[in-house]
């Protein structure tokens, strides 16, 4: 039986494909990380950005076609990494923050792995 080791951080994730949602928080757990709190549309995911104790964030720029301005907004203002995910490449980004990292959706274990070390280590301290 193998011990159980510590998280390597925790992490907020949102996104509006229930089947999307549970795959991406599979790989994260894969890659180590727990997930602190889920959000499948933007009401809920502006709650748990303002009060979820987390150290990154997984964010659908498209939540059941709402953008996630407003979510990406709130944990800017914590300080808090996060990358957006999309289907629509970088123009479908907000214009705000087409500097943040972004994932290509359908993505793989490795990239998404690669996305999130490049962002914790970027994150203001």
């Amino acid at each position: 039986m193998a011990a159980a080791r510590m998280p390597r951080g925790n992490v907020f994730l949102v996104e509006d494909e229930v089947m999307i949602r549970m795959m991406v928080a599979d790989m994260l757990e894969e890659l180590g990380f727990r997930v602190a709190a889920e959000a499948g549309e933007i009401g809920e995911a502006i709650r748990l950005a303002e009060t979820a104790d987390f150290d990154l964030a997984i964010l659908d720029v498209n939540v059941n076609g709402k953008v996630i301005s407003p979510v990406a907004d709130l944990i800017k203002a914590r300080k808090r990494p996060f990358i957006f995910a999309t289907g629509y490449g970088s123009s479908g980004l907000p214009e705000e923050y087409r500097d943040r990292p972004a994932l290509q959706k359908p993505f793989q274990l490795e990239t998404l792995g690669k996305v999130i070390e490049a962002a914790l280590k970027s994150a203001p301290v």
